[in-house]
């Protein structure tokens, strides 16, 4: 999929060491799409990268890496690839992409400073799930979950998804997980006990 005409203007500090960009996104209906920035060991990774104001990258770092969730999320990441001589993460099942990752990562993967990848289907087949231990933990998902501004963290409609039953299950298994600041592909950050919010999600689903 083409990168977004949207740009955003500015990047927002979720905790320290994440930070979180989003913009109406025209390629789906002008629905939200949101991307990520996590402070590794390694240096700056970046997650599924949208459009940003050039200089708002200079103020958090040097970046190290891409990851991408799905084929579905590369938006700006190959004119970053070259802008900024980065390598790509990307997962090993995922078919459809305008370039080729530098490498390919399969659940299990320790990726680009020490993120776990966390096979995640039901949205789609391919999808991982990103996961830190730093900060206490923070989760980066791809199109399983949505939040607009001032509202709750909702599942994504099953009309969009491949399977909605199984994102069901898969949302289900997250809760296993240790983290305390859940980011999603589609919406704000849930810093204020994100479990709690997909259990809310899945029973408004239901």
């Amino acid at each position: 999929m083409s990168e977004p005409r949207a740009v955003a203007g500015s990047v927002q500090e979720v905790v320290p060491g994440l930070w979180h960009w989003h913009l109406r996104d025209e390629r789906i209906g002008g629905f939200i799409s949101a991307a990520h920035a996590v402070r590794t060991r390694d240096g700056l990774v970046l997650v599924d990268p949208l459009p940003l104001v050039e200089d708002a990258f200079a103020s958090l770092g040097p970046v190290a890496a891409i990851v991408l969730t799905t084929s579905v999320h590369q938006r700006s990441t190959w004119r970053l690839r070259r802008q900024l001589d980065l390598r790509v993460w990307a997962p090993a099942a995922s078919k459809r992409f305008d370039e080729e990752p530098d490498e390919r990562y399969v659940e299990g993967d320790e990726l680009p400073g020490g993120l776990d990848a966390i096979f995640t289907p039901g949205a789609g087949t391919t999808q991982h799930s990103l996961l830190l231990a730093e900060n206490d933990g923070v989760l980066v998902t791809p199109d399983l979950f949505a939040r607009a501004d001032g509202e709750d963290l909702a599942l994504v409609p099953g009309e969009y998804m491949h399977d909605p039953a199984e994102a069901r299950r898969t949302a289900e298994r997250l809760l296993d997980l240790e983290f305390a600041v859940l980011c999603t592909g589609h919406g704000l950050p849930v810093t204020d006990d994100p479990k709690s919010a997909i259990r809310n999600a899945l029973a408004e689903a239901a």
